[in-house]
């Protein structure tokens, strides 16, 4: 052994002059570009240089993966700091890749697994690259808001050309090994059993000559190979494909191409100069800086759901208490996971409306490829369609999915719990109704939980698990890793009206609601905040979750919250009911609604609209700018989330934020209204909010939120 380090280690193999560097994080499942990494390479690189004698280096990991990338967990305190510095921490890495890339010998790098980011960074930096035929690789920086910083848009760029660097880049997708051997990105695929004999053999023949290894190095250090005309074509082509698709406010792929074009006539030295220096700007972007808290945020989220799991009932057989799109959307989840279900509804309509859609959902499983045919017919085989409750006694769970009205609520789990086994939980998916209140019915109130799905439930990750007063630890438990293993992300949250999404929704369609009144026009609303970057204005959202839906939800969590969300004298949702425009499935909303030829409704404008919301907007209509439009709905939601955290709804603003994403789409570069608050800083809150604080008792901050700005504290 030359080196044994926390995370490499370097032993001189039978052959003279063969080292191998073998990537071996210690106590660890994976390996990962930390510091820690970085500066042991370092110093195996400088051994390498120093060792007499030295013909070739293999690298190696003892990990089922290669690496998977950089540590994600040290970027939070690294991209508080100024660009400048940013970039100059990012070159020193580089330096290191440089050396090992410049070792006076054939370098042959076997990739047994994952290579993302800068694991394929450093499997650039090898003059010959043999990949095993199961390992993956790619450079999925984009998804964090960022690209590659150590000289992996160099490299690609030389290695594989401006077309492939592009795509790669911009896209952030892992190839598997024939596409990557393609694209030219490795040398050569080979089985995972020859792996390491068939790189070692590539090292001896680079040994001996027979392949140029010293060109393929020098390739990378010059500028791209190919003519200027070539070279702007082809990143000129893929910038215009990537702008097609670049998501809102997030800039790292336009940049990370521009800077490739930029680069690609400049020597390695000076292109890897140029991409740090982007890389400190983008680095400081709000998109970076949420993705990234992102990131975090879900490890958080998957280990507290994991301790939440511990020492729940193992659900063997699960029952869904009325069909429909969303029961048969539930029952298909729990199929799906392996837990077989019985789905019981009153009317065979909603019966054959359930089933029809856990087939859909089987038949698009197939079709995808994630679902073999036999497989497919086996899940959809476990769940049993009924009329009756029989066979509920042996169950280990009910989803209640029934309609949202307290008493029926009440009326039927006390009716279902006296035949089901001493064991068995009720879970119900009410997305308003407190489960105390549901609770009061049974005999056991500790055996109900909530578990609110969002529709629809194949597509939608997340589950509110609702704790009630009496709920016990065994019920949550349960619920929590049931969802799980349907796929879902489970956040356990408080007993309150509305929970944490739809109280926070509540907030945000409220705000949108008295700007309608002020006079707003609800198209220049919708665009407004479209272009914030959520996926739907509240306008259209209302059209899609329909208008009788969202004004019930509306008015019952109001009714929670009666000091800062009052009855509204002029209520456009209520308005829409009463003249039956219940959105996408009546016809008509906000919007006017056809079929296309797939038979999914199309918005269009209603020309009629416009005339009806006058009726409520008794200062006549009224002309807002873009801004205003953005901090009127969005400071309503900010401040819900707050108050909704520091009453210990959830645990953490981590839990906040992810459950706003994956609940309601909120904008992924902004990271959750929490991290959007962090961008502006408390005291740019406040100050936001005393400007609209005419607007009502929705526009005042709470105590707690103006202690955190007076003592400059954060979320983060």
């Amino acid at each position: 052994m030359v080196f044994q380090g926390n995370c490499l280690r370097m032993t001189a193999l039978p052959e003279d002059g063969i080292f191998e560097v073998c990537f071996d994080r210690q106590g660890q499942p994976i390996n990962k570009f930390d510091d820690r990494t970085v500066e042991e390479l370092r110093q195996v690189t400088d051994l390498l240089r120093a060792t007499p004698g030295l013909r070739g280096v293999l690298a190696t990991s003892a990990k089922e993966v290669f690496i998977v990338g950089a540590d994600i967990t040290e970027f939070g305190e690294k991209f508080k700091k100024a660009a400048a510095e940013i970039t100059q921490d990012v070159l020193r890495s580089n330096e290191v890749f440089i050396a090992f890339e410049d070792l006076p010998v054939p370098t042959v790098v076997a990739v047994n697994g994952y290579a993302l980011g800068g694991g394929l960074e450093f499997v650039l930096a090898n003059s010959i690259r043999v990949m095993s035929d199961v390992a993956q690789v790619g450079v999925p920086e984009v998804k964090l808001g960022l690209f590659p910083g150590f000289g992996g848009t160099v490299r690609l760029a030389r290695i594989a050309g401006a077309a492939v660097a592009s795509e790669w880049v911009a896209g952030g997708k892992p190839s598997k090994a024939d596409a990557a051997l393609k694209a030219g990105v490795v040398d050569a695929v080979v089985p995972a059993a020859e792996l390491r004999e068939q790189a070692l053999e590539w090292l001896r023949r680079a040994i001996i000559g027979e392949v140029n290894w010293r060109d393929r190095q020098e390739r990378k250090r010059l500028p791209v190979a190919a003519s200027a005309d070539e070279v702007r074509a082809a990143f000129e082509t893929a910038r215009a494909g990537a702008a097609k698709v670049a998501p809102t406010h997030q800039p790292a792929a336009l940049a990370a191409i521009d800077m490739m074009h930029k680069g690609a006539s400049l020597a390695r030295e000076d292109a890897i100069r140029l991409e740090a220096t982007i890389f400190g700007e983008i680095a400081r972007t709000q998109a970076a800086r949420s993705m990234v808290q992102t990131f975090l945020n879900e490890q958080t989220v998957k280990k507290l759901a994991r301790n939440a799991g511990k020492g729940g009932m193992p659900i063997k057989k699960a029952a869904v208490l009325g069909a429909g799109i969303m029961g048969g959307g539930i029952a298909f989840a729990s199929a799906r996971a392996g837990v077989p279900v019985r789905l019981k509804d009153i009317q065979q309509n909603a019966l054959d409306q359930g089933i029809n859609e856990a087939l859909k959902q089987t038949a698009r499983q197939v079709k995808a490829g994630r679902l073999t045919e036999t497989r497919g017919r086996e899940l959809v085989e476990s769940i049993t369609p009924q009329l009756d409750s029989s066979g509920f006694e042996e169950v280990d769970m009910v989803v209640e999915a029934i309609v949202e009205n307290l008493d029926v609520k009440r009326k039927v789990l006390s009716e279902l719990e006296p035949g089901l086994a001493a064991s068995a939980i009720i879970a119900s998916n009410t997305s308003s109704l407190r489960i105390d209140d549901i609770a009061s019915s049974l005999q056991h109130p500790e055996r109900l939980v909530g578990m609110h799905f969002f529709n629809p439930v194949p597509v939608m990750p997340l589950v509110e698990v609702v704790r009630g007063s009496r709920t016990s630890d065994s019920a949550v438990a349960s619920a929590v890793a049931y969802a799980t293993a349907m796929g879902k992300t489970a956040i356990v949250v408080k007993d309150c009206p509305g929970f944490l999404v739809n109280r926070v929704l509540t907030a945000y369609i409220r705000a949108f609601l008295q700007l309608i009144a002020d006079g707003a026009d609800f198209e220049a609303v919708d665009e407004a905040m479209e272009a914030f970057g959520w996926p739907m204005g509240p306008a259209y959202l209302e059209d899609v979750v329909g208008m009788d839906t969202g004004s019930h939800v509306n008015n019952v969590i109001s009714a929670g919250y009666p000091e800062r969300m009052p009855a509204l004298a002029n209520d456009a949702l209520r308005m829409m009911v009463e003249w039956r425009r219940y959105g996408q499935k009546s016809g008509f909303g906000f919007y006017r609604y056809e079929p296309s030829s797939t038979g999914k409704p199309v918005r269009g404008p209603a020309g009629d609209t416009r005339a009806l919301l006058a009726k409520i907007q008794p200062n006549g209509q009224c002309a807002f700018g873009a801004a205003e439009i953005v901090d009127r709905m969005m400071l309503p939601m900010v401040l819900e989330a707050a108050k909704a955290l520091h009453e210990g709804v959830v645990g953490s603003a981590a839990e906040v934020d992810l459950a706003m994403q994956l609940g309601l789409g909120f904008p992924t570069y902004a990271g959750g209204p929490l991290k959007y608050a962090d961008w502006l800083g408390p005291s740019e809150v406040i100050a936001r909010c005393e400007r609209l604080a005419r607007l009502g008792p929705a526009y005042v901050p709470h105590d707690r939120l103006r202690e955190m700005a007076s003592a400059g504290q954060r979320f983060y």
